[in-house]
C-alpha cells in the first residue's frame, strides 16, 4: 500500500489521458491528520520546474494537507501558463478536499517544454479525488511512472507501532542534490515539521544522495515527507531517522535496479579516506566515469579506469598507495597490479568495487549502473 500504509492517509492513481499510452498518470495523496506536519527536499538544479517553484513555497510553514503528482509532462520551462496550471491544479485539490491551496504540494514528471493539458489534468484530479482510499497506494505509485518498468514501494513498522510508507519514481537522471526524481513518504508518527526536516535530510543524505545513475540531475526532483500523528506515538528522533533511512535506502536501490537500460548495478565504496566528503567525492568520480561504466557493461574489469577517475579528485591520498578490489578480488595494490584481472567475474548484475585510499578512517558508497546500448537508445528516442 506504500503511502497509504500508515494511518491517516488516503491515495489514488488514475489515467487522465496525459500519457498517450493511456496508462495511469495522475496521483493524489491526502493527509487526514490529526496532524499535518511536513518537510521536503528539492533538486539543487537552478533550472527548476513550476511544481518545484510552487512546492518550495508551500513547504515553508511545515504544513501539507496533500500531494498532487502527474506524469506525462514535467511542466518545466512552460512560462506563465505552466505556472498557472500548477497553481490552478493546487486550487482544485484544495477545493475538493476543503483545505488551503497553499498546503497542497505539487509534483510533475515527464518531458520538459511541453504544456500540460489542463482539461485532462483537472479531470484526472477530480477522478483521483473520487477514488481516494486506504488501498490506493499502489495505484498512486503506478501513476507517477515514466520510463520506470515497475512501481517502487516500501513500508516499515516500528516496534512502537507507528508506520512509514513510501513510493518513488525514477529510472534515469538520478544524480540528485538532496532528492531524486519524485518520492512521497508518509508516516503516522507524531513529529513536528522541524523534526521531520532534520530526519529527512539525514536520511536522504545517505540514500538518495548516494545514488548516481548517469550523472544527470533533473529539474523536477523532490522528496516530500508527511506525518499524520494518527498512531499517537512520538518516536525518539534517532530511532525514527534510522527507520526512515532504511526505507529511503530501499527505495533508492529500487530506482537503481530499474535504471534505464542497465545490465549491472555497481556499488562503489571508498574506504580509508581522510573524511567522509573525500570518500563520497572519490566514489562519485568513478560512478560518473563513462569509460569505467562502459567497461562494466562489457564485463571488463579494467581497473586502470578506476584509478584514472580517482586521480581527478581533490581527495587526500598518496596515488601510489591505493588498493582496488572488484567483486572481492584485489586487482591493484600500492601502484602495481595485484591478482590477475581475469579472476574477476562480472556476469552477475551486482558489481562491488572497493577503493582503499589508505589515508584515514572514513568510508562512503555511491551506487550507479553501467553504460549500455539500451540506455543510449532509450534516451535518444525519449521525445520522439
Amino acid at each position: 500500500m506504500s503511502v497509504s500504509f500508515p494511518k491517516g492517509f488516503l491515495a489514488a492513481g488514475v489515467a487522465s489521458g496525459l500519457k498517450a499510452s493511456g496508462k495511469k498518470d495522475v496521483a493524489l495523496v491526502q493527509n487526514l491528520g490529526p496532524e499535518k506536519s511536513a518537510a521536503a527536499v528539492f533538486t539543487t538544479n537552478r533550472c527548476k520546474a513550476n511544481p518545484i517553484l510552487w512546492s518550495e513555497q508551500v513547504i515553508k510553514d511545515g504544513v501539507a494537507e496533500a500531494v498532487l503528482l502527474n506524469s506525462g509532462g514535467a511542466n518545466c520551462y512552460t512560462g506563465a501558463q505552466g505556472f498557472q496550471t500548477t497553481h490552478a491544479s493546487a486550487e482544485l485539490v484544495a477545493e475538493l478536499l476543503g483545505v488551503a491551496a497553499s498546503d497542497v504540494v505539487v509534483c510533475s514528471t515527464g518531458l520538459i517544454g511541453e504544456q500540460l493539458n489542463q482539461e485532462k489534468l483537472f479531470a484526472g484530479v477530480k477522478e483521483a479525488f473520487s477514488e481516494l482510499s486506504t488501498e490506493g497506494g499502489e495505484s498512486a505509485a503506478l501513476a507517477i511512472m515514466t520510463t520506470d518498468t515497475v512501481p517502487k514501494l516500501s513500508e516499515r513498522t516500528s516496534p512502537q507501532g507507528y508506520k512509514i510508507g513510501g513510493m518513488a519514481k525514477g529510472a534515469g537522471m538520478l544524480a540528485p542534490g538532496l532528492a531524486t526524481m519524485l518520492v512521497v513518504i508518509t508516516t503516522d508518527a507524531s513529529l513536528d515539521s522541524g523534526s521531520l526536516d532534520a530526519c529527512l535530510r539525514q536520511a536522504t543524505r545517505v540514500s538518495f544522495d548516494r545514488l548516481d545513475s548517469d550523472g544527470c540531475m533533473s529539474t523536477n526532483d523532490q522528496v516530500t515527507l508527511m506525518a499524520s500523528g494518527a498512531s499517537g506515538v512520538s518516536p525518539e528522533l534517532t530511532e525514527f531517522t534510522q527507520l526512515l533511512t532504511s526505507l529511503c535506502e530501499e527505495l533508492a536501490l529500487k530506482l537503481l535496479d530499474d535504471a534505464e537500460g542497465a545490465s549491472h548495478s555497481i556499488h562503489i565504496t571508498t574506504s580509508g579516506a581522510a573524511s567522509e566528503e573525500d570518500a563520497v567525492e572519490v566514489s562519485r568520480s568513478v560512478a560518473r566515469n563513462n569509460l569505467f561504466k562502459a567497461a562494466i557493461y562489457g564485463n571488463d574489469p579494467n581497473w586502470g579506469r578506476i584509478l584514472a577517475a580517482v586521480g581527478v579528485t581533490k581527495a587526500e591520498f598518496d596515488p601510489y598507495n591505493i588498493d582496488v578490489s572488484m567483486n572481492g578480488v584485489l586487482i591493484s595494490a600500492k601502484g602495481e597490479p595485484a591478482n590477475d584481472r581475469s579472476l574477476v567475474d562480472l556476469h552477475d548484475k551486482r558489481v562491488d568495487v572497493l577503493i582503499n585510499l589508505n589515508a584515514g578512517e572514513h568510508a562512503a558508497t555511491i551506487v550507479t549502473n553501467d553504460l549500455t546500448h539500451e540506455y543510449v537508445t532509450e534516451n535518444s528516442e525519449y521525445s520522439s
